[in-house]
């Protein structure tokens, strides 16, 4: 999701580079900047960071399988491993 809080934010501050002549039409440069803004993120390929979490979270544990199928792999190659033994 977006944060429209920091949206306004930064809407509120361009608004606020308006030329003190301009002052009658800030509102509506205001209003413009935040569509502005939103329409241009709103066409970016965002994920929300609950997704971001999920999918880091995928990987983590994918790096630690891909990890322990290595060391099985490293010791088979080298004898150490017995047959029959147990494995995690």
């Amino acid at each position: 999701m977006l944060d429209f809080k920091a949206l306004d934010d930064l809407a509120r501050r361009l608004s606020d580079l308006v030329p003190p002549g301009l002052d009658g039409a800030r509102g509506d440069l205001e209003k413009n900047f935040r569509a502005a803004l939103q329409a241009g993120l709103g066409k970016l390929d965002l994920v929300t960071r609950e997704d971001f979490d999920v999918q880091r979270a995928v990987l983590l544990r994918t790096r630690e399988k891909l990890e322990l199928l290595e060391r099985r792999v490293r010791d088979m190659e080298s004898g150490s491993t017995t047959p029959g033994a147990a494995e995690d």
